[in-house]
C-alpha cells in the first residue's frame, strides 16, 4: 500500500519515522518544512500537496490538531475526497468529535472511500518508540487489512466497537487524565501557597490513592518547572472541549467537565496554550504569586 501522512507534530513525526524505518511506502507533508525534511531522512519521500498525495496514495493518514482542521482539509472540491480513488483508505488518526467521524464517515462513503477513526494514546515519546496505542472503531476486516501499517509504530491496536466508539472512549479516556492533571495542578499551587514542602507532596500523594497515570508522567516535571509540550495545553483544552459538548448533546450534565475545560481555557487565555498540558498550573501561580517547585528546581 502506498501511504501518505499529513501532519508531523508530537504524534506525526513518530509514527513517520517508524512506517519509514520498517520499510512502508511512505510520502509526507507538513505546514513545516523542517519536519518534512527530518521524515525524509528517515526513509519516507516529501509530497508536493496534500490533494496530490492524495491522487497517489492508496491510504491517506491525518495527524494533525482538530476536527475543523480535518474537514477543511478533506472536504470540498478542493479537498482530499475529491482527489481520492474509489476503494482508497482515510485513516483518522486526529482526536475530533463524535460529530465529526459521522460527517466525515459519511463524506468519504458519498466517494467510495473508506472511512477509518483511529485515534490515539499515549506520547509522543511513545510515538517515536513505536508504541503508541490504537484505538479502532469499525469493521475488524478492516482493521486487519491495515495491521500491517498500524504496526510499525503502534505496540497495542484496540478493537473498541462499531464506527463512532473509538472516539467516545478516546474523549472520556482524555477527559479523565485531563482532569486529573488539573486537579493535581490545584493541589500543588495550594500547597506552595501554604508553604508545604513539595518534595513531600508529591512523594507522599504519589505513595496513595492521589497516584495515577498523568501524575506519574507529570507530577514530577510539573514541580521541576519542565512544560515540555508533550500534549500542549490548547489541545488538552480542545479535547475537553469536545467531551462537554458531547455530554450535553447525550443529555447529560456536565458539571465536571464544564469546570475542566474552564480551568484550561483560563490557562490558555492567560498565555499558557503553547506550553504543556500542566502549565495550568500557572493560572493559579498567576493569581497567587506562589510558584509550586521542588526545592532544587531551575
Amino acid at each position: 500500500m502506498r501511504i501518505g501522512l499529513i501532519g508531523l507534530g508530537g504524534m506525526g513525526r513518530g509514527l513517520a519515522k517508524n512506517m519509514a524505518k520498517k520499510g512502508i511506502d511512505l510520502t509526507v507533508t507538513d505546514l513545516d518544512p523542517a519536519r518534512v525534511e527530518l521524515a525524509v531522512s528517515h526513509g519516507a519521500r516529501a509530497g508536493d500537496t496534500p490533494v496530490q498525495m492524495a491522487r497517489d496514495c492508496d491510504v491517506v493518514m491525518v495527524c494533525i490538531t482538530t476536527a475543523e482542521a480535518v474537514q477543511g482539509l478533506a472536504l470540498g472540491p478542493d479537498g482530499l475526497l475529491a482527489a481520492m480513488s474509489e476503494g482508497d483508505v482515510f485513516v483518522d488518526h486526529t482526536t475530533v468529535s463524535p460529530e465529526h467521524v459521522e460527517l466525515m464517515r459519511k463524506a468519504c462513503e458519498d466517494v467510495g472511500v473508506l472511512y477509518v477513526e483511529a485515534p490515539m494514546t499515549r506520547t509522543p515519546a511513545h510515538a517515536d518508540r513505536g508504541e503508541v496505542n490504537i484505538l479502532f472503531g469499525g469493521e475488524e476486516e478492516v482493521m486487519e487489512r491495515l495491521r500491517p501499517v498500524f504496526s510499525t509504530y503502534a505496540e497495542n491496536i484496540f478493537h473498541v466497537g462499531p464506527a463512532g466508539h473509538a472516539i467516545r472512549l478516546k474523549l472520556i479516556h482524555n477527559f479523565i487524565a485531563f482532569a486529573n492533571v488539573a486537579a493535581f495542578c490545584e493541589g500543588f499551587a495550594l500547597a506552595a501557597k501554604e508553604g508545604l514542602d513539595m518534595t513531600k507532596v508529591i512523594g507522599i500523594i504519589s505513595a496513595a490513592g492521589g497516584k495515577s497515570g498523568m501524575m506519574d508522567l507529570y507530577g514530577e516535571l510539573t514541580l521541576k518547572r519542565d512544560f515540555t509540550p508533550h500534549m500542549s495545553l490548547s489541545n488538552a483544552q480542545k479535547d475537553v472541549r469536545y467531551y462537554a459538548e458531547w455530554l450535553e448533546q447525550a443529555g447529560l450534565p456536565g458539571f465536571m467537565a464544564q469546570s475542566v475545560h474552564q480551568t484550561y481555557a483560563l490557562a490558555s487565555i492567560m498565555g499558557h496554550g503553547d506550553e504543556g498540558c500542566t502549565a495550568v498550573i500557572k493560572a493559579y501561580e498567576d493569581l497567587t504569586g506562589v510558584e509550586a517547585a521542588l526545592p532544587d528546581a531551575e
